[in-house]
């Protein structure tokens, strides 16, 4: 999961609970038990409130900007939230892909799990991580490398390339395969002296 998507995802739960957490706080400061715990210095609603009162109403319903700002707003709120619910449900892991002939299917993880071999078998990789993402038509491989310290970045890209990528984009064809690569170096460990 993205650094932005994973943020997003957060920032919209602790939003939708602070509302929620003030909204029953609000709430339950009107009923007698907890009214007569709280604070005296606290803010309260008071417990003859009218949330909604005819007169007030009707003076709202006289503006006539009033009723179609509200509806567009609660258009705008709904549809920002389906497309986000729709980019969770479109951006997740790859779970399989078909291949062309009814019932055959190959496993999202068995295919990362192959280019991860490959790309562990190229010269300077030490260590290797493939994750498959998108759809069936449109993949994408998020591949992480962790490099010996000795090792030729520029030289390494250039294997991956030619081994494990296309290898793995002639395992997906027709679909287009991207691939996203992170490189890490491997750090040396210190030595101790006594």
């Amino acid at each position: 999961m993205s650094r932005l998507r994973n943020g997003t995802n957060r920032v919209a739960l602790l939003g939708a609970a602070a509302v929620l957490l003030a909204s029953g706080a609000a709430l339950a400061s009107v009923t007698g038990p907890v009214r007569d715990r709280l604070p005296s210095n606290w803010p309260r609603l008071p417990a003859d409130r009218t949330w909604l009162d005819g007169e007030a109403l009707g003076r709202w319903r006289d503006e006539g900007w009033w009723t179609p700002l509200v509806i567009t707003a609660l258009c705008v709120g709904v549809l920002l939230l389906l497309c986000w619910g729709g980019a969770q449900l479109r951006a997740g892991r790859l779970r399989e892909l078909p291949l062309g002939q009814p019932d055959v299917t190959l496993s999202g993880a068995a295919l990362a799990a192959a280019m991860a071999e490959r790309a562990g078998a190229v010269d300077g990789v030490t260590r290797a991580h493939v994750t498959l993402l998108g759809r069936p038509r449109r993949l994408r491989a998020r591949i992480t490398l962790v490099l010996s310290p000795e090792s030729r970045p520029e030289a390494v890209l250039h294997d991956l390339a030619r081994q494990a990528i296309a290898e793995a984009r002639a395992a997906a064809a027709p679909r287009a395969l991207e691939a996203d690569v992170r490189l890490t170096v491997q750090r040396h460990k210190l030595r101790r002296l006594r």
